[in-house]
């Protein structure tokens, strides 16, 4: 302090005048020290600034710790220049406070200006910090005694290179306390590692508390941290097989089965490495059986995947074994010396021999099919060979030593048999090379053979059968027709053949004209596969025939007629081009005509059907008698009648007619025989027929009345409707009349047949209650239905009312109306 007030006067009073009239001088002097986390009491005095002037100076000072950050640490007295020191200080938040001191004059100048650092000291109060308070790690079961385990790391927030911030790491409890397991540390780096052995079983977990203590020399301050150490359970515990289940038995030929189930038990972890089984087969010849491991029991199932033979073995001798998935190891402490590692033995790599265990498998026996000796035979069979040819003999051979016989599977032409016991194949239908079944000359036939075991098996075979070529075809032309052009000089063109039958029996052909055709045609080339038709100028232009002789290889020959067109070319580069042209044409000049025969046909029918058109009109009727009478305002009376018989009232009425003509005779009314007119011709309608006379035809026979059916087209409907049609095609000839009124004879007598009168109409008849619906207790007789003779019909007839005599007047032609 002494030193500083030296320094100061000195600074301050050398010679000065000319320093303080020229320029300013700034000093930078550490030499105050503040102590971290002083106690107090504050303030307190840090110390003095004194600069020995002749005049009065006043003292300020600007920086950390008066107004920055730290504010407050400082103060000083300006006239006394003594520094205070107001509150604590951490070193951790400053090491040092940068200051600027100024003493000015009574006039405000500035007399000095000094730089100021007030160093602050470090006391031990952070003791180090680890970056975690807790770890959690973990640490298979198997691992190397001094293999490492963790790093723990800390920090001392003091000063460096101090004995505030220097620390070490000590382990101050484990638990459990294993005897065979102990941890360690390294006291500077902060490694961890164990001694002895790992056991999942005895231990899980271990729970270590590792501690950083500095080296203080007041105090010594510390921290810890806990290290959590999960064991990982490793393969120290062999599987054995404790048993198994099913039922140890497989049908030959099955696959996918599983005969077998083998039970396991491990002390390791379920469902780790150390404790998942894996399974091996011996024995296994042919690869026929496989064994998985079943992820929830760690059963082992085995399975077959190929086909057993039982007729090859029929028990199969099986050695299977168990293992972990991870390699299995041990360890044992055999002494603890005090320094250094500890003596272990160990037998990773040593692996002891798997748990095995013997099993049989039965193969059961089924019905084998019947195998052929060759599976696929090609033979060679003539073309038309006869029927009854011997082609070929397959042989086959049951393994369950069972009667079968042959038979053909396939044999899509229908040539060949197969002897059922011989297995001899022979021809029931000739060879054809050019079959469409025949490809590319080989025709394929299947042939199978059948047990008799139950259910039966099929074994089967396929024939190829090579059928070889005859000469069976003649060549053919590829065209009936061909075209020359007209010219001064000779003019060709081609003639191409072709033969269905094979080399040598086919091309190249020889081609020969027939007939006269010296001076007007030749052949040149005569011979291949295309012959050149040549035409002598003295040929006319139009149609010709020329007779053609095509030959093939071995001399078989066919005569062709060969239309040849001769046309001027100039005009049309091809003789068929208009033809062609024509023949393109003719669709569209068809389609026009169709289009013109329908406009003309509609316009036609809407002519018909806007002549024929009626308007009807509805006439209220003068009284309610129950019935419906249809007025017609038709300008001629019985144009527009159109009458359809139904087929009961046919029926009914020539049963009739037949029995007894004569019963229509009193009913004649005096209508004469007449020719219809066209308007007659057409069909009546009668709707609602209420009454209506009873017109007759004294000559009315059996012969006409069968006429007058097969001209009416009936159409069925309930009796108990009254609206009744009847379609009449009336004949313009003189029987129709007669027809006519046949017709109405047969309506009179349905309508009197199922006339229904209403309740009053009923005379005294009163309804009669026989039974009551659902009642099939009480039975009761019924009364006998009483029929009127036929002269009631006909006494009904002659008294119909004046409503029917309206209907009457309006159906009638004019000339027969009375």
């Amino acid at each position: 302090m002494l030193c500083f007030f030296f320094l100061v006067y000195y600074l301050s009073s050398a010679a000065c005048s000319e320093l303080l009239s020229r320029h300013r001088r700034s000093w930078i002097i550490n030499s105050f020290t503040i102590e971290e986390g002083h106690p107090g009491p504050f303030p307190y005095v840090l110390g003095k600034i004194t600069i020995d002037r002749d005049y009065q100076v006043r003292f300020d000072l600007y920086g950390e710790g008066m107004d920055e950050k730290p504010k407050g640490v400082l103060t000083i007295d300006k006239e006394s220049g003594t520094l205070y020191v107001n509150r604590a200080v951490d070193y951790e938040e400053k090491t040092v406070l940068k200051l600027r001191f100024e003493a000015m004059k009574t006039d405000s100048s500035i007399d000095t200006k000094l730089g100021v650092e007030i160093g602050i000291s470090d006391i031990n109060d952070n003791p180090p910090r680890f970056q975690r308070d807790l770890f959690e790690i973990s640490v298979d079961e198997d691992a190397t005694q001094g293999c490492h385990v963790q790093t723990m790391v800390a920090y001392d927030k003091d000063e460096r290179g101090t004995p505030n911030s220097t620390f070490h790491y000590e382990i101050k409890s484990v638990s459990p306390n294993h005897p065979d397991t102990e941890f360690t540390i390294d006291s500077q780096s902060g490694t961890m590692s164990f001694k002895g052995c790992l056991d999942h079983e005895v231990a899980e977990m271990f729970t270590v508390v590792v501690e950083a203590k500095d080296h203080g020399d007041v105090v010594s301050l510390s921290s810890s941290s806990t290290v959590i150490i999960h064991v990982q359970d490793g393969n120290n515990h062999l599987p054995a097989i404790s048993g198994q289940t099913g039922s140890g038995k497989v049908k030959e030929h099955e696959i996918g089965t599983s005969p077998l189930r083998l039970h396991t038990t491990d002390k390791d972890t379920p469902n780790s490495a150390a404790w998942r089984a894996k399974y091996t087969i011996q024995g296994d010849e042919g690869a026929h059986f496989k064994i998985e491991t079943d992820p929830d029991t760690n059963d082992g199932i085995l399975t077959v995947v190929k086909p057993l033979d039982f007729e090859e073995e029929a028990l199969r001798e099986l050695t299977i074994s168990v293992e972990n998935e991870a390699p299995y190891f041990s360890c044992k402490v055999k002494e603890r010396p005090p320094s250094g590692l500890w003596k272990v033995e160990t037998s990773k790599g040593d692996v002891p021999p798997p748990d095995t265990v013997k099993v049989s498998i039965e193969v059961e026996d089924v019905n084998d099919p019947p195998v052929f000796s060759v599976s696929v035979k090609e033979v060679a069979l003539e073309e038309n060979a006869p029927i009854g040819t011997w082609v070929e003999k397959v042989t086959a051979v049951d393994p369950d030593s069972r009667d079968f016989v042959y038979k053909v599977g396939s044999d899509p032409a229908g040539w060949v048999t197969v002897d059922p016991q011989t297995g001899d194949i022979t021809t029931v239908g000739t060879p054809d090379r050019e079959s469409p079944h025949v490809s590319d000359g080989f025709y394929t036939i299947l042939l199978h053979a059948l047990d008799d075991g139950v259910p039966p098996m099929t074994g089967t075979a396929t024939l190829n059968i090579h059928v070889t070529d005859q000469n069976d075809n003649v060549p053919q032309p590829t065209v009936d027709f061909v075209d020359v052009c007209v010219s001064d000089g000779p003019s060709s063109t081609n003639i191409s053949a072709f033969d269905l039958d094979d080399h040598p029996y086919a091309g190249p052909f020889t081609f020969e004209l027939l007939g006269d055709v010296k001076g007007k045609w030749k052949l040149n080339p005569s011979h291949g596969y295309t012959a050149g038709l040549v035409k002598e100028p003295g040929v006319y232009s139009g149609p010709h025939t020329v007779d053609v002789k095509i030959s093939d290889m071995q001399g078989q020959f066919a005569v062709y007629n060969l239309s040849v067109t001769v046309c001027d070319c100039s005009v049309t580069p091809n003789c068929r081009d208009p033809r062609s042209t024509a023949t393109t044409a003719a669709p569209g000049a068809l389609a026009i005509v169709f289009a013109s025969l329908l406009l003309i046909m509609c316009l036609l029918l809407m002519a018909v059907f806007m002549t024929c058109r009626k308007e009807f009109v509805p006439l209220e009727p003068s009284d309610s008698s129950g019935a419906t009478l249809l007025p017609s305002n038709i300008e001629n009376p019985g144009t527009d009648c159109k009458v359809v018989v139904p087929d009961d009232i046919v029926a009914r009425f020539t049963e009739e007619t037949h029995s007894d003509p004569s019963n229509w005779g009193g009913q004649h009314h005096g209508i004469k025989h007449s020719n219809f007119s066209k308007e007659m011709e057409q069909n009546f309608i009668y709707e609602h027929l209420e009454d209506m006379s009873h017109p007759y035809n004294e000559n009315w026979s059996q012969t006409s009345w069968s006429s007058l059916m097969a001209n009416i087209t009936p159409i069925r409907q309930p009796l108990k409707k009254i609206d009744i049609y009847v379609n009449l095609f009336v004949q313009r000839e003189e029987t129709s009349t007669m027809n006519f009124h046949a017709a109405l004879q047969a309506l009179l007598h349905q309508r009197l047949s199922s006339l229904q009168g209403k309740e009053a109409d009923l005379l005294d008849y009163e309804p009669h209650v026989y039974a009551e619906e659902g009642d099939f207790d009480v039975l009761s007789e019924l009364e006998n239905i009483i029929l009127p003779d036929k002269d009631s019909y006909q006494k009904a007839l002659n008294n119909l009312g004046p409503k029917f005599k309206q209907l009457a007047s309006i159906c009638k032609p004019p000339h027969i109306q009375n």
